[in-house]
């Protein structure tokens, strides 16, 4: 095949004159079969375009690596300082960060972190303001939009930014539950605030716990009381399970529980037999005087810390063999006078011999100073286990 010695597009041998440049083409036909140069450089040049464009896609390849390495590089020293609390030095490495490589995205995510905890700043300072106030349910509320803000985050910070709002919520919590355990609440409401209290888990709140569980007990076993007093075993005995709904692991329940049930059983039974014993047993107490079964040791009058009277006392088995549902005779003296008469039940519900038991009654419904009150036992009852 000939070529044009000149341009190197195929030329025929009988042409004299390149089609393609127009020059003049030699005579000698071997001169026009030489591959020349001006050919091979025709296409060298893709060739060296390809390889320059091949070099700048690495030399930007190694640059862009280099802007990720740097990002990087400050991004995990801004999470140093987020993890120290130094947010104003965290700010300035994914700020930088962002220089460097302007779409990195745990970038963005950790200046909006950022921002949120300015943002969450405000709403606990708000709160904090609320709760001077005693707007406890608006201080609430704003710990929850706090809270809120969080969810699409995560990571130690994140972490312990929660674990200090839920600290904070505690907090307020509780100062509710105190403003309104001053305000005498039902034993209703006393119930509520219970599981309130105890969903709450610190020492304070531990406290408070007890106390309410303690008011609970004592409203559930006067009114309890009252009702077995009264032969109402099947409302006594409603009481009591409700309440131990609250304070399960309360022996002062439990042990009424137990002295309902035994009375129930007697009562339905063998009502005539147990009046019989209890006639029996007053003639042996007369005829005994000083050896009777049980020795009144000590009874007293006391307000409680919202005002109640309450009667107080111990008692001691000083009979040879186990006894039970001892019930305790009692009446309320002004100036020598019967303001009114009562009885309660001993626990726990047995006593062996020796042993020492003890009662314990609120009055709800007179709320007087104890000075004005003396209390006398007139009668203690008691049955025999044998």
């Amino acid at each position: 095949m000939l070529h044009c010695p000149k341009c190197g597009s195929i030329v025929k041998e009988e042409e004299l004159y390149c089609v393609s440049c127009g020059v003049e083409l030699p005579n000698d036909i071997h001169l026009r079969s030489i591959n020349n140069k001006k050919f091979n450089k025709i296409w060298f040049i893709p060739i060296i375009t390809i390889f320059i464009t091949l070099l700048a896609n690495n030399l930007f390849y190694n640059f862009l690596q280099n802007q990720s390495s740097q990002a990087i590089k400050h991004y995990e020293l801004g999470a140093k300082s987020l993890e120290a609390g130094d947010y104003e030095a965290a700010n300035m490495y994914f700020t930088l960060a962002l220089k460097e490589k302007p779409n990195f995205n745990q970038g963005e995510v950790a200046l909006e972190f950022i921002q949120k905890t300015s943002d969450i700043t405000s709403l606990l300072e708000e709160a904090n303001q609320e709760l001077e106030n005693n707007e406890f349910q608006t201080a609430l509320t704003l710990i929850s939009q706090a809270e809120s803000s969080l969810t699409n985050f995560n990571g130690i910070a994140t972490t312990d930014l929660v674990d200090e709002i839920v600290s904070f919520r505690d907090h307020v919590k509780i100062e509710q539950l105190k403003s309104i355990l001053n305000q005498n609440p039902s034993v209703d409401e006393l119930k509520v605030l219970l599981w309130e209290a105890d969903a709450i888990k610190n020492n304070e709140a531990t406290e408070i716990t007890d106390t309410i569980r303690n008011q609970i007990v004592e409203f559930i076993f006067t009114e309890a009381s009252k009702q077995l007093s009264e032969n109402q075993f099947s409302d006594a005995l409603f009481i009591v399970d409700d309440g131990l709904k609250y304070a399960p692991n309360s022996e002062k329940l439990q042990s009424l529980k137990t002295t309902i049930e035994k009375e129930k059983v007697s009562f339905e039974v063998t009502q005539q037999q147990r009046i019989q014993q209890a006639i029996d047993t007053a003639e042996e107490e007369r005829e005994m005087n000083e050896t009777d079964a049980i020795e009144l040791t000590s009874i007293k009058l006391e307000n409680d810390d919202h005002g109640n009277l309450v009667v107080k006392g111990e008692v001691t088995s000083v009979a040879t063999i186990p006894i039970s549902s001892i019930q305790v005779e009692y009446s309320l003296l002004t100036k020598d006078t019967e303001f009114l008469s009562n009885s309660v039940y001993v626990y726990p519900d047995t006593l062996y011999p020796n042993e020492n038991g003890k009662f314990e009654f609120t009055h709800y419904d007179i709320g007087k100073d104890v000075k004005k009150f003396d209390v006398k036992v007139s009668k203690i009852t008691w049955y025999t286990n044998y």
